[in-house]
């Protein structure tokens, strides 16, 4: 039984063809800076990590093409579906990925998207890209 005022990790989505099409190499916990009603879009679990990667801009990271849908009981300035979404990482770490990414076939990848204590979270990782042939 879990004490009363602690949580446990509510995972929403997996990314199941991550690990088919990557090696994994290194995984990192990140939170995501969410506006208006995406979160609730994510409690409701219309959101996708398939086409999704991570790129690191001016050092900072940025989650692109993950989608979150629309959320039914918004209003008219509901979010947009595929925007870049802000990472919440140390400087250090984004800086060692940044790095690594810079090697031949690195790519950072999303694998996890869950709620932890009330806060969405992105478990990404350090890839490598298998040869499917």
């Amino acid at each position: 039984m879990v004490p009363r005022g602690e949580f446990m990790k509510k995972t929403i989505i997996l990314n199941r063809k991550a690990k088919h099409d990557f090696f994994i190499i290194d995984r990192f916990e990140a939170g995501i800076v969410l506006y208006g009603t995406e979160i609730k879009a994510i409690r409701k679990g219309s959101a996708q990590l398939k086409e999704a990667f991570i790129e690191v801009r001016d050092g900072e990271a940025y989650i692109i093409d993950m989608y979150i849908g629309h959320y039914e009981q918004g209003n008219q300035f509901n979010h947009e579906e595929k925007r870049p979404r802000k990472l919440l990482l140390h400087k250090q770490e984004i800086k060692n990925l940044s790095q690594k990414v810079k090697l031949k076939g690195f790519t950072i990848i999303p694998l996890e998207l869950y709620l932890d204590k009330g806060r969405a979270k992105l478990e990404i990782a350090l890839a490598k890209g298998k040869a499917l042939y």
